[in-house]
């Protein structure tokens, strides 16, 4: 939400049918109310280009998920066949197309006509990624490979699309601007709404939708306070959600996740003594999205891998980790030294099936297990606020929210400048630009309502430290301005 204010946009424009709140009486909101309108006022005129960049890819990002199944349909699906061929005859077949690489983990396909997805790393794959291969479960045949990014499996489109979102392809230090737009929009739109519904209207109805019959500013005012209204839970979601892995603010988000105890566990896979698989291994890949299938018990085990030495095949930890009640889709990540296969749902869709169990590959046996329900509840919250901010949480419909959700931001920042620039002048200077909130609104706020705003606002500033170094630049950067203005009126 970005720009309100009390002054008439034209002198032609008939009075307003949506008054300001009343500052006969004082109250506590129409003592703050000029410092929330300063404070939303700037921040969205300054901040609303990163939040309109952070928008529009995260538009694009939403619609990604739905693209990736048109653009790699030929890797992603397969003619049904009547019956696979064990799993560890479709690892060899994709371990042959790159005898180099190392496969880490699999997901095998559970949904008729998917492809089973073999994760590798080779010496040309970028650092945090990975190389998926797509193999047909039903022939073996590879389908093809691609580069693939994250816990979701997410594949060049939505990665390039992602990380755009993320740090506009600058790496580490465009990271600033997203972490910056995420500090800032949970306060433009608690601002925008503290404004919208602290003025006095004839009608309730006039909160939830546009004014009917409004000419000019007022109704570019009634369209960007109504649809900010329906927007603001989720905009204050996608913000919160947003800092919980950013590089500063997302340290102090952890820091105090882990004291409330909070911390995901993770299930453990460690053998006892440090033996185990002598297989080339690399640190696991979390559950991926879209991978599919596996067995459905011991039936159909002739022919598959036998034993690698002391290790089982991946098909038999399949079958203990189904023996073991994980029904949903699975994501394997195999051996390295001194660990066994760790087995994890992938499920993300509600009720979402997200248990784990670590196998021992010489026997068989579960070592260790991990159910979503034990987790405690601020992981699990966590874990539901990231997957919805990633588009994975309800698929569809997840996907659809955030886009309805980029999209409603996107024209609220568009009728924010628009109520700017209706605010210019409309004499003299026809290009000039709308005036901006006087200042000194801060001293209309007594001394009792202006400490807590004060030290609410320098304990934000300290726990989101993008939020609270803008706010300080700003300040001065105002003052500065403040004092050259008052030294050219003395001048003249």
């Amino acid at each position: 939400m970005a720009i309100d204010d009390p002054v008439q946009g034209t002198e032609t424009e008939r009075p307003t049918a949506v008054s300001e709140t009343t500052t006969d009486t004082p109250s506590a909101w129409s003592s703050l109310r000029p410092l929330v309108l300063r404070l939303h006022f700037y921040a969205g005129l300054l901040i609303a280009p990163l939040l309109l960049v952070a928008a529009t890819s995260g538009l694009l990002y939403a619609l990604s998920f739905q693209a990736e199944k048109v653009v790699y349909r030929h890797e992603l699906r397969v003619p049904a066949g009547d019956r696979t061929v064990p799993l560890s005859a479709q690892l060899d077949a994709a371990r042959a197309t790159h005898p180099e690489g190392t496969v880490t983990s699999v997901l095998p396909s559970s949904e008729d006509g998917a492809t089973t997805r073999v994760m590798m790393t080779t010496p040309t794959t970028e650092e945090g990624k990975s190389l998926a291969v797509f193999v047909d479960p039903y022939t073996a045949e590879i389908r093809g490979e691609l580069t693939s990014y994250g816990s979701s499996g997410a594949l060049p489109l939505r990665t390039w699309l992602s990380e755009l979102h993320r740090h506009l392809h600058l790496g580490e230090p465009g990271r600033i601007y997203s972490e910056l737009a995420a500090s800032w929009l949970w306060v433009v739109a608690l601002g925008g709404l503290l404004l919208w519904t602290g003025r006095k209207r004839a009608s309730k109805r006039a909160l939830l939708r546009p004014e009917r019959g409004a000419t000019g500013r007022r109704r570019t005012l009634s369209l960007h306070g109504s649809l900010g209204l329906w927007a603001v839970t989720g905009l204050v979601l996608l913000s919160a959600t947003g800092l919980t892995w950013s590089r500063f603010a997302g340290e102090n988000i952890g820091a105090v996740q882990d004291q409330l105890g909070g911390a995901t566990p993770v299930v453990s896979a460690t053998l006892e003594g440090g033996g185990g698989s002598g297989g080339a291994g690399h640190e696991g890949h979390g559950s991926g999205g879209g991978s599919h299938e596996g067995m459905e018990g011991m039936e159909g085990m002739e022919g598959m891998e036998g034993m690698s030495g002391k290790e089982i095949s991946v098909d038999l930890a399949v079958v203990a980790a189904r023996q073991a009640g994980l029904d949903g889709p699975l994501a394997v990540t195999l051996p390295v030294e001194g660990s066994g296969y760790v087995v994890a749902e992938t499920d993300t869709q509600f009720p979402v099936r997200l248990d784990s169990v670590a196998v021992d590959p010489a026997n068989g046996m579960i070592m260790d297990e991990l159910r979503f329900a034990d987790y405690p509840l601020l992981a699990q919250l966590t874990r539901f606020g990231i997957d919805a901010h990633m588009g994975v949480f309800l698929g569809l419909v997840n996907q659809l929210a955030l886009a309805a959700l980029a999209l409603a931001l996107i024209l609220i920042i568009f009728w924010g400048y628009r109520m700017w620039w209706q605010r210019r002048p409309t004499r003299g200077r026809r290009l000039s630009a709308g005036r901006a909130i006087p200042r000194g609104a801060w001293r209309k706020v007594p001394p009792a309502r202006l400490v807590p705003v004060v030290l609410a606002a320098a304990l934000a500033g300290w726990f989101v430290p993008l939020l609270g170094i803008s706010l300080v630049a700003f300040l001065v950067l105002d003052g500065a301005l403040g004092l050259l203005s008052r030294a050219r009126a003395a001048r003249g």
